[in-house]
């Protein structure tokens, strides 16, 4: 079970870096990977159906995630949407305290975060 939950996990990261770097990849690497990634092809149906060995298939996904893991260290996009996610999912927890308890804290604290998203962006 835990393997499982790390292999989304993995499956989940590489999605997100393909959605963000993937067109700095070649035509051929985004055509092997994108059905690796978005169409959960199995190494060997990738590899019928482009003419190469299953070999040839495992190494250019290898390849790919690391050149879009570079890609992210480099940049930080995903970094910046996920924090950027958090922090608006934050403010929508404060908004429905609010709506209860009129708390003037929570709106300080959506003020705060309002201004960290500004930041980041």
């Amino acid at each position: 079970m835990i393997a499982q939950v790390i292999d989304v996990n993995e499956i989940l990261k590489q999605a997100l870096l393909y959605d963000f770097y993937g067109e700095l990849l070649t035509e051929h690497q985004k055509e092997i990977y994108g059905e690796f990634i978005t169409e959960n092809l199995s190494l060997g149906e990738i590899a019928r159906e482009a003419g190469i060995s299953r070999q040839g298939v495992h190494d250019l996904i290898k390849r790919c995630d690391q050149t879009l893991i570079n890609y992210e260290e480099k940049l930080h996009l995903v970094e910046k949407y996920m924090s950027v996610k958090r922090k608006v999912k934050q403010i929508d927890e404060l908004l429905d305290r609010y709506e209860r308890e009129t708390d003037t804290e929570i709106l300080k604290n959506v003020r705060q975060l309002s201004g960290e998203i500004i930041e980041e962006l």
